[in-house]
């Protein structure tokens, strides 16, 4: 399973973030003739979130290249050897790839309304139809059990302290979104915020 694991992680979050963000990035663009990544580069708050959700990125890049090509430095990541178990492990395998297969299904929903950021620029579709009709952040809610599923599969101090960090900012990030849809979709988006749960 470890040696299995050092080469799936790799492939997987390359396959995750070319499916879930270049192409779909690539597609929509190209529909609505401008670049859907709208995260802000300022100083504020909510540029700041976007900047430290880089950064986890960048960091979770970086711990699974490091886990495949230096193997041996995994006793340096603080491994948590309570849950190094194969049942962990699977249970955190079959999470990955629901995470990957929900994440695609939620951003075909969205259609040409699928940014990253709030573009105050375009009014977009309320979506609230496919996995919409369940969770009111299904692809926020993937990323969340992507996170999940790094950490069971390889259970330590590191991929703790990326999936921590990265729900915190999620949990930040909706918010700023569901403000910003309340006043832009108002009375509609109230209405499907007493039928949908947040997450799910």
């Amino acid at each position: 399973m470890e040696n299995f694991t050092k080469i799936f992680l790799p492939a997987y979050f390359i396959f995750y973030f070319a499916i879930a963000l270049v192409a779909k990035t690539l597609l929509v663009a190209k529909k609505i003739g401008k670049n859907p990544l709208v995260l802000p580069k300022d100083n504020t708050a909510y540029g700041l979130v976007g900047l430290y959700f880089k950064l986890i990125m960048v960091l979770l890049f970086v711990y699974v290249a490091v886990y495949a090509v230096f193997p041996d430095w995994y006793e340096y990541s603080l491994p948590i050897t309570q849950l190094e178990n194969n049942i962990a492990r699977y249970i955190g395998l079959t999470l990955l790839i629901f995470s990957l297969l929900w994440t695609i299904v939620a951003q075909n929903n969205m259609r040409t309304s699928w940014r990253i950021g709030i573009d105050t620029q375009t009014k977009t579709e309320l979506i609230t139809t496919g996995l919409f009709t369940v969770s009111r952040n299904p692809i926020f809610f993937g990323m969340i059990v992507s996170l999940v599923g790094l950490f069971l599969l390889t259970p330590n101090g590191l991929t703790a302290l990326i999936m921590i960090l990265g729900y915190v900012l999620i949990q930040i990030q909706v918010r700023l979104e569901e403000e910003y849809l309340l006043n832009l979709h108002g009375e509609t988006y109230c209405n499907y915020i007493k039928k949908v749960r947040r997450w799910i």
